[in-house]
């Protein structure tokens, strides 16, 4: 049979010319196909073994509520004990928010979730079609507010200047239509980008379900919030402030009108970066404190979420410096040609191209950022990683880490992998729509 007949008999496409491509296309790509295969079945067999088919998943309880981790320790090598789990798990997401309170920070996680799976939806982003309806709520508000204190103007004026008394028997309407007019117009503002009513909205309840003293919850002390809403609380608010200070650091660095904006910016980025976060963090214990007036005293995960905010924008003002650097020049002239302020030019031209250019090393930043909250035990903070540490000082399960760090590394996948999966989607949206 000659060499074409047998080309035809193979298939070009499917899962067939797919396997033959990638991982059959020559003798040594086939040889390390089948050791790699060889070696990741065993491993996947021995711990499917492990984590499912000899694992205990409860044990018994004494009298007094002490865990008996006899079973565990008899399957001990051969098979995982995740009744820690089931046992620890409160601790280990919730810290030690108030046990009979702890459906708050589980709602505040889900409320999290929710809120990062509707900021993927890039239509969220944009202005609704419903804008001018919105605008009109917004300037109806300004109106309200303009009106009573134009009011209570004139009646001042008319106070100190003319000596006049006049009683204002419109005041309470007055000062409800302020207050309507104010709740309008934010409500107008906010609206006109859903996604960022959304998400004002949504940390406003998160900050409510955690410290209490509203609507009937129980106070909280920062000093009991801990777990896995820590954790989030200090990437999310930590990211969203720094990405935008970045990105003035960034353009700051790059400067040729202001040189002491740009001598400010080179000096702060290469003092954060030259220093560990551990460092800074320490330092935003034990400084901040030094600076404020006497008798103001800001909390710990304050303290931290500032140091967290500083030490990740000098990191992301470096990641959007590059890809100010990566556009061509002609991108500044052409825009300086159509007449375009710098503010204009660096918003709708120069900013949406390099940010677009380094969606990678933006995210693998983010995702660094992510891992790097469970430092804050330096001071003081427990977070989801350091929860899981306080849960094996347990004298019945000190011998079982392993499944505790299994399980914590399954959470910070799920996030990283998240962040991950969505930055090469959207990067292969923007790129399709670049080749239209």
């Amino acid at each position: 049979m000659s060499d074409a007949a047998i080309a035809r008999k193979i298939p070009s496409i499917g899962a067939v010319a797919w396997l033959r491509a990638n991982l059959f296309g020559s003798w040594m790509s086939t040889a390390i196909t089948l050791a790699l295969g060889y070696v990741i079945l065993r491993v996947g067999i021995a711990f499917v073994d492990w984590a499912f088919v000899n694992a205990v998943w409860h044990v018994p309880y004494s009298k007094t509520g002490i865990a008996e981790t006899a079973v565990c320790q008899n399957a001990k090598g051969s098979g995982a004990c995740w009744a820690i789990i089931a046992d620890k798990y409160r601790l280990i997401l919730f810290g030690r928010f108030p046990y009979d309170e702890q459906w708050r920070p589980a709602i505040v996680i889900i409320l999290f979730v929710a809120l990062f799976a509707l900021s993927t939806i890039r239509s969220v982003w944009r202005k609704g079609t419903t804008a001018v309806w919105v605008q009109r709520v917004a300037l109806a508000g300004a109106g309200l507010i303009v009106l009573d204190n134009a009011v209570d103007l004139l009646l001042t004026i008319a106070q100190v200047g003319f000596g006049l008394h006049i009683s204002n028997p419109l005041g309470p309407l007055l000062g409800t239509l302020n207050t309507i007019g104010k709740c309008g117009f934010v409500f107008g503002l906010l609206l006109l980008w859903p996604a960022i009513g959304v998400w004002v909205a949504t940390l406003a309840v998160i900050f409510i379900l955690m410290s209490g003293g509203i609507a009937g919850l129980s106070v909280v002390p920062v000093d009991y919030w801990g777990g896995l809403p820590i954790t989030l609380i200090l990437a999310t608010f930590g990211l969203a402030f720094a990405f935008p200070l970045a990105i003035l650091v960034a353009l700051g660095r790059r400067s040729t009108q202001m040189p002491a904006v740009k001598t400010l910016c080179v000096v702060y980025v290469e003092l954060i970066r030259g220093v560990p976060l551990i460092s800074v963090l320490f330092m935003a214990s034990v400084m901040f404190p030094l600076f404020m007036p006497p008798g103001i005293n800001i909390d710990k995960l304050l303290r931290a979420q500032i140091a967290v905010i500083l030490f990740a924008a000098a990191y992301l003002a470096e990641v959007v410096r590059g890809g100010l650097q990566a556009l061509p020049k002609g991108q500044t002239e052409a825009a300086d040609a159509l007449g375009l302020t710098y503010w204009q030019k660096t918003g709708f031209i120069i900013l949406p191209q390099a940010l677009r250019l380094v969606i990678p090393p933006l995210v693998n930043t983010f995702i660094g950022f992510f891992k790097d909250t469970s430092l804050v035990l330096i001071i003081g903070i427990f977070d989801l990683l350091t929860m899981g540490k306080v849960a094996l000082s347990d004298p019945p399960w000190q011998s079982f880490s392993t499944e505790v760090y299994v399980f914590l590394a399954f959470i910070y996948i799920l996030f990283c992998y998240g962040m991950s999966r969505y930055s090469r989607g959207l990067e292969r949206e923007l790129n399709n729509a670049r080749g239209r």
